[in-house]
């Protein structure tokens, strides 16, 4: 099993996707260029994941140095952000606004990301 993103919803406000992969698969999760209607940034307002045993997972900000959003340990959880409105990009220099997944260690992981968009660029608006 190689790096793979599954677009379960791409909708006007919200995109949901789920990732999957093995060992030390690293890859953009959310490309916020690629989304119908595309936009410049996504908050993430939850996720779930599944890591096997010794497996991790890094959720990170892609920029010119990209910013750990979030770590993922552990067998599974569900996490909800929307109490605070999400987590909310804040990498600073060449951010691009998408999410890249980095998997470290030894195991298959699955994520699945709630994500809402912001700075919409609709043509039809």
């Amino acid at each position: 099993m190689a790096f793979e993103v599954q677009t379960i919803i791409d909708g006007h406000r919200n995109v949901v996707v789920k990732v999957t992969g093995i060992d030390t698969d690293t890859g953009i999760a959310v490309d916020v260029s690629a989304l119908a209607p595309s936009c410049t940034r996504v908050n993430i307002d939850r996720l779930w994941f599944v890591c096997a045993s010794g497996q991790t997972a890094q959720i990170m900000w892609d920029a010119t140095v990209d910013v750990l959003a979030v770590g993922l340990a552990g067998n599974s959880e569900d996490m909800d952000f929307t109490k605070f409105g999400g987590l909310t990009n804040n990498a600073g220099a060449g951010v691009t606004g998408d999410i890249q997944v980095n998997g470290v260690g030894v195991g298959n992981f699955t994520i699945i990301l709630h994500c809402s968009k912001h700075g919409i660029i609709d043509p039809e608006l």
